[in-house]
């Protein structure tokens, strides 16, 4: 399979996406402006204790205060002198990392168990823990990567070994790891110091963010488009991994760079229900703030055979498809899967193998529940940052999300009301001016409708249709009488 990785740089804005044989799989956008908070240490301060959902708030000197559940506390006495596991108080003063960012009105995330991850290794200062990448299916590779790091990690500390780490030596861990610690020793120097609310550390951006966590050896190429962040990924490699620095790329093309690999035409699509399916079927994906839905349709796919195997076929593309949505469009939280209905156990079970194969090439957690009695797949994916479609859509200010608008006939029933009750206000102007849109202007002027209006309300009334007045939209003016 070929990979590829492709990176739009902007003052603004940095766009990365991931081809698989030329199929866009997954996109990530950060921000200039608001950049991101996974990852993030600070030094907060608890504003607010809630028993009852046992959990506290924690000032961060961020717009919102961090959520901190009691399962994610632990104050080890060793790292900030808080001791023990939970006990907090309003006002006491904090470690936290941000896991999980912002989404819609909920605050960030945190959690007092820290990681800082490397190359190879992630580094936990606070927990004494080995552990190794689930990804690294080799038993023998395994052991002996275990066996390096119990031998190269610091006394009381935790590490976890990375899945591109398999194959790599000890000194390549050991540099690794003396970069993490002397973070590590330099947070905690600066935590004794500063005063809550102080941002300690904060995670790199996403060009090094990319070289860390996605470029490893199963990449044929790294395209950038900016000479400045190539020449920091290309110093980077040449220190951490100099085999892979064959294989970034300075991309200097006239078009831009991901209308250049047809990605910016996959984009577009994110932000509709349906995803056609290349047999003839397709799914519909409806989203809430925790929860997913996604329907599965024939469409127009008639088969070749019978019904079961029509259904069956169209099942199994579904849950290809499904798979990579769920990468691209970042979703995240609980899933809930309407595949059409089969009678077979053999195909229901041969589904959700299907289903399981194709999220294994995710990075992001998954875990697939099964089949619940109604025939629904259950699962549920790591919910960490914003998704693709948070940053880049906004709610629509006509239907303020909901995906609807009132109908033409309905907004003139409103308007109708509306006229009616200043009707009774004596002083309403005798003499009115109605803008409106010209499908609900259409509608208010059907023969005899606005004679019977005028004769109701004793009221002269002028219709003016305004073109950029939104669908829902209109304005009842005092006119001259």
């Amino acid at each position: 399979m070929a990979k590829t990785i492709v990176a739009n740089i902007m003052p603004e804005e940095t766009r990365m996406a991931i081809l698989e044989d030329g199929e866009l799989m997954e996109v990530a956008v950060e921000r200039s402006e608001s950049g991101h908070l996974v990852g993030n240490i600070y030094k907060g301060r608890i504003a607010n204790i809630l028993p009852g959902m046992q959990a506290a708030f924690i000032d961060i000197g961020w717009d919102k205060n961090a959520f901190l559940y009691i399962g994610d506390i632990f104050l080890p006495t060793k790292h900030n002198g808080s001791g023990g596991n939970g006990f907090l108080s309003v006002g006491q003063e904090i470690i936290v990392q941000i896991a999980k960012d912002a989404i819609g009105s909920k605050g960030p995330r945190a959690t007092t168990h820290l990681t800082l991850p490397g190359r190879y290794v992630v580094l936990m200062p606070t927990v004494n823990y080995i552990g190794v990448s689930r990804r690294i299916n080799d038993e023998a590779e395994r052991e002996r990567l275990r066996q390096i790091a119990e031998r190269i990690r610091p006394p009381e500390m935790g590490i976890i070994v990375r899945t591109v780490a398999a194959g790599k030596n000890e000194e390549d861990f050991r540099r690794d790891l003396e970069y993490l610690v002397s973070t590590w020793q330099s947070l905690a120097a600066r935590a004794k110091r500063a005063k809550a609310p102080v941002l300690l550390y904060r995670d790199v951006d996403l060009v090094i963010r990319i070289v860390r966590d996605y470029l490893s050896a199963d990449v044929d190429e790294f395209f950038l488009d900016d000479r400045d962040a190539f020449s920091r990924v290309r110093d980077l490699l040449s220190f951490i991994s100099p085999e892979l620095e064959s294989r970034v790329k300075l991309y200097e093309g006239r078009d831009d760079i991901f209308t250049h690999f047809g990605i910016e035409a996959e984009l577009n699509k994110l932000q509709k229900r349906r995803v056609d399916l290349k047999c003839g079927g397709y799914i519909i994906i409806d989203n809430t703030e925790a929860l997913t839905v996604i329907d599965v349709n024939t469409g127009k796919f008639v088969g070749q055979t019978n019904l079961a195997d029509t259904v069956f076929k169209t099942n199994l593309e579904a849950a290809a498809e499904i798979a990579r949505q769920l990468r691209l469009r970042d979703i995240g939280g609980i899933i809930i899967i309407d595949f059409i209905d089969m009678d077979s156990d053999e195909h229901k079970q041969a589904l959700l193998e299907a289903l399981n194969a194709a999220l294994k090439k995710d990075r992001t957690k998954t875990n697939v529940v099964g089949l619940t009695g109604l025939g629904l797949v259950e699962m549920t994916r790591k919910k960490a940052r914003q998704n693709i479609t948070s940053v880049m859509y906004a709610e629509c200010p006509c239907c303020q999300g909901l995906g609807r608008v009132y109908s033409p006939e309905t907004v003139a029933i409103n308007i109708k009301r509306q006229l009616r009750k200043l009707a009774k206000d004596p002083s309403t102007a005798r003499s009115l001016i109605l803008q409106v849109t010209p499908r609900i202007a259409q509608v208010l002027t059907r023969p005899g409708e606005l004679e019977r209006l005028e004769q109701e309300t004793c009221c002269s009334i002028k219709i003016e249709a305004i073109d950029s007045m939104g669908g829902e939209n209109y304005l009842i003016l005092a006119g001259k009488d």
